[in-house]
C-alpha cells in the first residue's frame, strides 16, 4: 500500500510518500507526476514514511527527474537507510539530489 500526500505552494510541490512504492503502487505516483508537475519549479519528495522502493518506483522517480531537469529542481529527502541502499546499488544516488 502507498499513501501520497501533496502540498503545493506557488511553484513548489512536495509529495509525501508512505508505505511501499512497488509495481502495484507505482502507477498511482506516475499519475501524480504526469498531471501535477506543470508550472512546478521546485519538486520535493519526502520519503520519511516510505519503507520500500522497487524498480518500478525508481522508474517513476527518473521520469520526474527528467521533467524537472527542464523546468526546475527536484530533491528527495528523509530517505531511510533501506531506500538509500537501493539508491546506491542502482546508481540513483548519482542521479538524484538526496537530502
Amino acid at each position: 500500500m502507498l499513501t501520497i500526500e501533496k502540498k503545493a505552494d506557488a511553484g513548489a510541490l512536495e509529495i509525501v510518500l508512505g508505505g511501499r512504492l512497488d509495481t502495484t503502487t507505482a502507477p498511482q505516483l506516475e499519475e501524480v507526476v504526469k498531471n501535477d508537475l506543470e508550472g512546478v519549479s521546485n519538486l520535493a519528495f519526502d520519503f520519511a514514511s516510505l519503507e520500500y522502493i522497487s524498480s518500478a518506483g525508481l522508474r517513476v522517480l527518473l521520469a520526474a527527474q527528467k521533467v524537472m531537469n527542464k523546468q526546475g529542481d527536484m530533491v528527495v529527502k528523509n530517505v531511510s537507510e533501506e531506500v538509500n541502499e537501493i539508491f546506491e546499488v542502482t546508481g540513483f544516488s548519482d542521479i538524484l539530489t538526496i537530502e
